[in-house]
């Protein structure tokens, strides 16, 4: 078997309906780590996902706007792939599900499931408004909740979180022309998902190892109440159509378009780059496959349950994504990130404002790998001025400029005790990611960072430049294999400190194993790696 992995990294689609904010952020950064690192140790990495498209919020704010859905659709994704750009995010694949290829590879995913059996046509009551001249789904009707009386949309209660069932929807009213609904017989394609609970079951015990708790907690819950089949068709007019005789008023469900997003975007990476798909998605006796789902925790079943199923019910020979890294929330303030209060704090806005490497340090060390975290700039100061620019930055500046270096690395002789811990430091970084638990994988790197701190502080090489060149010249290049090898370890964190480092010390691609560079290197002259916060650095 190759011991090169293949390893395929899905990262939760971006819904083009409102600014991406810091929230999504901490949920995705996961994926970057993980690609980073792998691609550090020389695995065959591909990291994808998109713009999500589809779906009634994106046409509801089309209506409110008095644009098309594309239109609002091409707004955001523009914004959303500036963004990750200029967060660092290693995307090989960053594309959307409103493309004529996204729509032909869902379309050649229904067909194969529908041959297979797992999908079949159902007539229920649903809203339909007479004025419209068309059935509404859930969000367009108005009704009075029968628990507590508030006016809200028709999917659940905005006041107490009752779901509504098809009787509460007879005294709805449409809101979009505010007519009165009715309810009338309409058919839709449905999935089989019930066909799966033995499978999905086993699934659920083969991987649960590779999740976090939340994921596992979720996934019981859901399977212990028994799975349910699931509508494929929608009526509307925007999203991926229906390529079935009949259903030319209907689209297909966004919860299923966008989650084979994963697989096409694999395929339309694969055929830009003549490479095989099926290598990433394939089980294979030639290479070991690596699969991560990166998503937050309201998004758990759809990439524990249901993607799993879509991939079973192809009868294809897919490799299920065992590992699943479910973020928690992210709070501002402490208060819970709301689109009325508008306190997400849009990501063009942080990014104008704050370095990119600070705000992903910020968003591994304080996220919300297993509970809910807490922003607040008071906490985000903290860390940039105390971590980011004291520790790390102070040392690197401190041995580079030294005074009398003049740019060159003297010839020395490497602390024993410092190269055995370096390499140590590599074997307990890659653990901790590899557990997804990253908070523990950048910590240990900054175990490093104080060790050389305390390294530099101990041997006082500004006294010993005066009276013991020879051991000046050791901890000095002691030090500079530190910074050398830092410029390694913090590539899956803060990557563009890290290739500031690479480039400045001569030193090519991250690897991870440990790295010494030779005596005699001319630096040069290297800025700052970062800038001290002030109580004005603020949004």
């Amino acid at each position: 078997m190759d011991t090169k992995k293949k390893v395929l990294i899905g990262i939760a689609w971006t819904y083009a309906n409102s600014d991406i904010h810091l929230g999504h952020i901490v949920a995705y950064m996961s994926g970057d780590v993980l690609a980073r690192y792998h691609r550090a140790v020389g695995n065959d990495v591909l990291m994808v996902s998109g713009t999500d498209s589809h779906g009634t919020p994106i046409t509801e704010r089309a209506i409110r706007e008095h644009k098309t859905p594309q239109e609002i659709v091409n707004r955001y994704h523009e914004q959303f792939t500036e963004v990750f750009k200029r967060l660092g995010m290693s995307y090989d694949c960053y594309t959307l599900t409103a493309t004529p290829y996204h729509a032909q590879k869902v379309q050649e995913m229904i067909l194969r499931i529908k041959d297979n059996g797992y999908i079949y046509s159902k007539t229920e009551p649903a809203s339909f408004c007479p004025k419209c001249n068309k059935f509404i789904y859930d969000r367009e009707v108005e009704v009075i909740c029968p628990k507590c009386g508030t006016v809200s949309k028709g999917d659940q209660c905005g006041n107490c979180d009752y779901v509504f069932q098809t009787e509460d929807l007879l005294k709805g009213k449409c809101r979009i022309c505010g007519s009165p609904t009715e309810i009338r017989d309409n058919t839709n394609l449905y999935f089989k998902l019930s066909d799966f609970e033995k499978p999905l079951k086993e699934h659920f015990e083969r991987s649960k190892d590779y999740w976090r708790k939340n994921a596992i907690n979720e996934t019981e819950k859901f399977l212990s109440e028994g799975l349910h089949d699931r509508a494929v068709t929608r009526d509307l007019n925007w999203g991926v159509k229906v390529p079935l005789d009949g259903y030319d008023d209907k689209r297909v469900y966004v919860w299923i378009e966008a989650l084979w997003g994963y697989v096409s975007a694999t395929q339309l990476y694969c055929d830009e780059h003549n490479l095989d798909w099926r290598d990433y998605w394939y089980k294979s006796d030639e290479h070991e496959n690596l699969i991560y789902m990166c998503h937050g925790k309201d998004n758990i079943v759809f990439h524990t349950i249901i993607f799993p199923a879509l991939l079973m019910a192809t009868k294809e020979p897919y490799v299920m994504p065992e590992h699943c890294v479910s973020s928690e929330f992210l709070n501002i303030n402490g208060e819970k990130i709301s689109k009325s209060k508008g306190n997400g704090w849009p990501m063009l806005d942080m990014l104008n404002k704050f370095d990119p490497d600070s705000i992903r340090y910020f968003c591994i060390a304080n996220g919300p790998e297993k509970r809910d975290s807490n922003f607040t700039f008071a906490d985000y100061h903290s860390l940039h001025n105390g971590e980011i620019v004291n520790k790390f930055g102070n040392f690197v500046n401190r041995t580079l400029k030294f005074k009398g270096l003049e740019g060159n690395l003297p010839k020395g002789t490497m602390d024993a005790q410092i190269k055995a811990e370096i390499e140590k430091t590599y074997e307990r970084v890659g653990d901790s990611i590899l557990a997804t638990n990253f908070k523990d994988a950048l910590n240990e790197v900054m175990n490093l960072v104080d060790l050389g701190n305390k390294y530099y502080d101990e041997q006082e090489p500004w006294k010993l430049f005066k009276v013991d060149r020879e051991k000046f010249n050791d901890v000095i290049y002691t030090c500079v294999q530190i910074i050398a090898n830092l410029g390694n370890l913090f590539e899956p964190f803060m990557p563009f400190a890290a290739k500031k480092l690479r480039d400045f010390l001569g030193l090519g691609k991250p690897t991870w194993q440990s790295v010494e560079i030779g005596c005699g290197k001319y630096f040069g002259e290297m800025e700052p790696l970062f800038t001290r916060l002030t109580d004005k650095d603020v949004l």
